[in-house]
């Protein structure tokens, strides 16, 4: 009996993976098969989830439903793939600043320790974001030895900005001696998307630090693939939400394991899509 339920349960994961990538310490990207991502389960040291752009709230759009489904989602893959934490990367409401504690009474229903990131769409004061939140707009924390850094990249008018690169340079500084740093920004700083601004100062500033591993971006809702920076992957988790976008509403898994390579791939609430190993 045992056998048999695990034997769903691969098939079942390996059914609703695909686009799996692996970053090598070298720096080098490779392409995962569903088996051979399934296969490095047990190698897994950390395990986290990004999903962006839930746009609660917004006119003619199912975002009640289409917010319950991705927790529910990520709560159900979850209980076979134990995940550390969740960020939720920008854009969480839809403009109107008294959706912000509706839409933490649904997030707080995540069965896993959660962040959150400012949108251009969470047009929100700073106030009101640390009261709801009890998170600053600008954090950074650390799990199992590697560190990560939430930068603002909005205002409560919705306007595309850059980091705050002073903050940035003074995390970047306490973190360097960590292994691995990941970014988390909603806006990308480089114009790979028309949906995007150039802001050369950051990446002169991160490629100063070799650990910084990966830059995740949420915003442009019709991105799930990567974009380099010389050899620093900035990859993208597509929408959970909103009107427009990739035919499917996913979130991104990132996998780190004990060797050091990382694996990441695009999750669909009912399959997954696009894994990636760097």
């Amino acid at each position: 009996m045992e056998k048999d339920i695990n034997s769903q349960t691969r098939r079942k994961f390996i059914q609703q993976i695909s686009l799996a990538s692996a970053l090598l310490l070298s720096g080098r990207i490779t392409d995962l098969s569903a088996e051979e991502v399934y296969g490095l389960k047990a190698k897994v040291k950390l395990r986290f989830v990004l999903a962006s752009d839930f746009h609660y709230g917004q006119p003619n759009t199912a975002f009640d439903e289409m917010t319950d489904k991705v927790i529910n989602q990520i709560n159900l893959f979850n209980k076979n793939n134990r995940i550390d934490f969740c960020v939720l990367n920008g854009d969480i409401i839809h403009n109107e600043e008294n959706l912000l504690p509706l839409v933490k009474k649904k997030t707080d229903n995540l069965q896993v320790p959660y962040y959150v990131v400012r949108g251009n769409h969470d047009m929100v004061t700073e106030e009101l974001w640390n009261e709801v939140w009890k998170m600053p707009l600008n954090h950074s924390f650390e799990a199992k030895g590697s560190a990560f850094i939430l930068a603002d990249t909005s205002n409560v008018q919705g306007t595309y900005v850059s980091p705050d690169l002073k903050w940035l340079k003074e995390k970047l500084e306490q973190y360097k001696s960590k292994k691995n740093v990941f970014l988390i920004l909603h806006i990308p700083q480089a114009k790979w998307t028309d949906h995007a601004i150039d802001t050369p100062e950051f990446f002169e500033l991160i490629h100063k630090y070799p650990n910084v591993r990966a830059g995740f971006h949420g915003h442009v809702h019709d991105q799930d693939g990567v974009f380099m920076a010389q050899n620093v992957p900035f990859l993208f988790d597509s929408h959970v939400g909103g009107n427009w976008g990739t035919p499917y509403r996913g979130f991104r898994v990132v996998e780190l394991l004990n060797d050091g390579t990382l694996i990441t791939y695009m999750m669909n609430p009912t399959q997954k899509q696009g894994e990636l190993k760097y």
